[in-house]
């Protein structure tokens, strides 16, 4: 449901895909993947897709160019280490809601589905949420059981650490005929084809008190362990992390143990929890990344507006700045679309995501943020579809849960129908934006910093008495089109000193090639003159995070200059396929960036460069 006046071109992509729908049994092509633009214009802040795409068969793309040389498969998916957190902080569960926080009339909109789950959450007399120690123990079972079972389907058990109060972070493979495969960025960069299936990441519960989609990812392993989908892993690879926060599950609680939001944390990387994602990432290179969580329901929202949520599923794919289009244009086309036809069908509703701020008397309201600090924003600077999923939920304790959990198990197999539907596709999109992105080193601009777009929207809610829909008009920060704050000239990569080991396995975890200089050469770029600064907190939509420690807030002036790479300082080229997650963390200016939290000791301890150098180097493990 689109009310909002959009901009043209997403008005025009949204006729389209009705006309595309009546052709639904087939794979939409996104149509021909150009050459590498030679000029290209300020880079894509996260905008609405293209105009409508061309259904029919597209040619292949001319030859692309080859890539710099990368580190081997075996360097770029090493464990890299990084800094402890302090101890964690024990976190109080508060009380279990005893009454539903609205009347039976709004109560009735949610009837549960005919269908039934498995999980322990669904046990008979159990009164809260899968434990722990259940979802462990369930997960150790499926592969224990998949191993007696004579079907296709491979189930591997992923040890990614543990949480910060020292519960093991785990996860689920999911193959066919023993294919998966890791395929790095090394395998993603090289020519041809990507070796291995496509593989597709499904998250659940990085906020402790979302708790359906950690069961509904329950649900989905189990099918997929059962071999009930043989002929979908025939096409691709699933990762199942079901539980990314067992801490703050354990407690209730949004945040880690140390009270940092974990899904804030996705570029900076202090909690375990976040380094185990990234680890998943960097290892199997997903084309598709899902994100599960739940939203108020009631809270913020009945004391700004008077009203109650009504919407099944809230629904977002990665929008910030310098997001390839072509990745955005798929996720619309071959994954939200399909997925809100899916969730219709099951006579389930849905909306773009949207949140608001915990000021009660800030009634603006705000599509997700547009920070590369969620994993939805990160992810999707890694060039995947990258798709937050959320149920209706903080709040309402165990009521409505079955429905909650359907609407994310329906979600879901949409998704894995079209990654499976597009196996072939997303490999040669993938290939190709992973070159495109690489070739645009030293050429054209870069978005360092952007903004969602002002606008009004018309929002259905309920009305808590009667249950009816009541239309809400409401200021609103629209994400579908971003508006650049701050554009600079994109480098041929940064530099770094020897003193900046910290941020180049900082660096290194996220996967993002880093050369350390073995001969010493000089090559003209700019350095960083700091102008003003104040110490400040990191901000989203919701108001203040708390993270640790404050930021530096500062402003700088591109300064014109010869640097100086001494042998073992480190060159980071965007000749590569994350440059533009690069761009996120080394320029200074940006609430996010490794200098303004610290990672980067100095802003003398970085530089741009702005012509490729003629050095010895070596790829840093």
């Amino acid at each position: 449901m689109l009310s909002i006046d959009l901009p043209r071109r997403f008005r025009i992509l949204s006729l389209g895909l009705a006309l595309a729908a009546l052709a639904a049994c087939t794979s939409v092509p996104l149509g021909p993947l150009p050459a590498p633009r030679p000029a290209p214009r300020p880079v894509g802040v996260a905008s609405p897709p293209a105009p409508p795409i061309d259904p029919a068969p597209a040619p292949r793309p001319a030859p692309l160019p080859t890539p710099m040389p990368t580190p081997s498969p075996a360097a770029q998916t090493s464990p890299v280490a990084l800094p402890a957190l302090p101890a964690p902080v024990p976190l109080a569960k508060p009380e279990p809601i005893d009454a539903p926080p609205y009347g039976p009339a709004v109560a009735a909109r949610f009837p549960d589905p005919s269908v039934s789950y498995r999980t322990p959450a669904f046990e008979p007399g159990h009164a809260g949420f899968s434990s722990n120690a259940e979802l462990h123990a369930l997960l150790v079972g499926l592969v224990r059981e998949n191993s007696q079972r004579l079907n296709g389907t491979e189930v591997k058990l992923l040890a990614l650490g543990t949480s910060q109060n020292g519960t093991p972070l785990e996860a689920l493979l999911f193959s066919g005929n023993g294919s998966a495969t890791a395929a790095s960025a090394s395998d993603r960069a090289a020519a041809g084809l990507v070796p291995g299936r496509p593989t597709v990441l499904l998250v659940g519960q990085q906020h402790g008190d979302e708790p359906a989609g950690s069961e509904a990812l329950l649900v989905v392993a189990r099918e997929l362990a059962a071999g009930r989908f043989e002929a979908l892993l025939d096409r691709i690879n699933v990762v199942v992390l079901p539980r990314a926060n067992p801490d703050g599950a354990e407690a209730n609680r949004r945040s880690t143990a140390s009270g940092i939001d974990a899904n804030r944390d996705h570029l900076l990387l202090k909690t375990p929890e976040a380094q185990a994602q990234a680890h998943l990432v960097r290892e199997f290179a997903p084309v598709v990344v899902v994100d599960l969580h739940e939203y108020t329901v009631v809270g913020r929202y009945l004391e700004k507006f008077g009203t109650v949520q009504r919407f099944d599923a809230l629904m977002q794919y990665a929008m910030t700045a310098n997001m390839p289009p072509f990745i955005t244009r798929a996720s619309e086309e071959w994954f939200r679309a399909p997925a809100i036809a899916r969730l219709k069908e099951e006579g389930l509703t849905t909306e773009w995501y949207y949140t608001t701020s915990t000021d009660v008397n800030d009634k603006k309201i705000s599509m997700g943020g547009t920070q590369p600090d969620t994993g939805r924003n990160v992810n999707g600077l890694t060039n995947a579809v990258s798709i937050l999923i959320e149920t209706r939920g903080v709040g309402l304790g165990r009521l409505h849960l079955k429905r909650r959990v359907h609407t994310h198990v329906t979600a879901i197999g949409s998704i894995l129908q079209s990654t499976a539907t597009r196996a072939a596709d997303l490999v040669k999109l993938r290939q190709f934006v992973d070159q495109e992105v690489s070739s645009l080193a030293c050429r054209g601009e870069v978005v360092v910093e952007a903004a969602p777009t002002p606008s009004e929207y018309r929002l259905l809610m309920l009305d808590p008495l009667t249950g009816a829909d009541k239309v809400v008009n409401v200021t609103w920060d629209s994400a579908l089109e971003l508006q650049p704050l701050k554009v600079r000239a994109r480098p041929c990569g940064y530099w770094l000193g020897e003193q900046e080991s910290d941020a180049v396995q900082h660096l290194r975890a996220l996967g993002i090639q880093v050369l350390r200089v073995e001969r010493s050469g000089e090559v003209r770029g700019e350095t960083y003159r700091e102008t003003s600064r104040e110490v400040g907190v990191r901000q989203d939509v919701r108001g203040a995070l708390f993270d640790g420690g404050g930021v530096l807030r500062v402003k700088v002036q591109a300064v014109p200059a010869l640097i100086d790479m001494k042998v073992g300082s480190y060159y980071v080229p965007l000749d590569q396929p994350l440059a533009n997650l690069v761009v996120a963390a080394l320029e200074p200016d940006t609430q996010n960036s490794y200098y303004a939290n610290g990672i980067v000791s100095s802003p003398i301890g970085q530089a741009r460069v702005l012509l490729p150098p003629e050095l010895k180097t070596v790829p840093v493990p």
